[in-house]
């Protein structure tokens, strides 16, 4: 009777172990797939930012393109104007030294 009680007790144990040795691999494949996953999302948030970089990336040439054409246009615009002035300036100037010169 002892020893059925002990084979008993020895089978309960061994079969404690063998359930505990059961958990510890499972709880390792639930760590092991949530680092999975989480290297995953990782990427994928890494992948996103590297599109939305370069997304404005583009869109900022475009806009910098837009920028630098309208600026050449108010440039181009701002020295015809000056040119003109200069241009009627300068005959005034002329007859002014002119003037000076012979008055």
């Amino acid at each position: 009777m002892a020893s059925e009680a002990v084979k008993k007790i020895l089978a309960a144990e061994a079969e404690a172990d063998k359930k505990s040795a059961q958990a510890r691999a499972r709880a390792d494949e639930i760590v092991t797939e949530a680092e999975q996953r989480a290297s995953i999302a990782a990427q994928k948030r890494l992948s996103d930012a590297k599109t939305e970089m370069s997304r404005l990336r583009e869109e900022n040439k475009r806009r910098l393109a837009e920028y630098t054409a309208k600026a050449d246009e108010e440039c181009a615009a701002e020295l015809s104007k000056l040119e003109k002035t200069a241009a009627a300036n300068s005959g005034r100037a002329v007859e002014a030294i002119i003037g000076r010169f012979f008055s």
